[in-house]
């Protein structure tokens, strides 16, 4: 029998640096490639309750691994050779309390 383990996806943040005339803030994306991350197709009750409550189309859940301390909220990932973008607020779990390697969880939805 096969050990459950993710595949790497790539985290896409923006940094700011700098700002322009305006004050407006300049900024630049930094990739950041996490291991071990699930990914899965959201059920079909999950992409009904995301549109209602965000008007967003859910697509996959990522299961992301314990330890991991980046930000997953309103970022872009690249997996499967397309890039997405996660909503809604990344639900966590007691890190002690469950047996798997991931704790936490996050909606994306297709991006560009």
């Amino acid at each position: 029998m096969a050990k459950i383990h993710g595949i790497p996806v790539t985290l896409i943040t923006k940094t700011i640096t700098g700002y322009d005339p305006l004050r407006e803030p300049i900024t630049q994306e930094v990739e950041t490639v996490v291991d071990n991350v699930i990914v899965s197709p959201t059920s079909q009750d999950d992409i009904v309750s995301n549109l209602e409550l965000h008007g967003k189309h859910a697509v996959y859940t990522l299961g992301i691994p314990k330890g991991d301390t980046h930000n997953w909220e309103d970022a872009e990932v690249l997996f499967f050779g397309k890039r997405w973008r996660t909503f809604g607020a990344t639900i966590e779990g007691i890190e002690s309390m469950i047996p798997l390697e991931w704790n936490k969880k996050v909606t994306v939805e297709a991006f560009g």
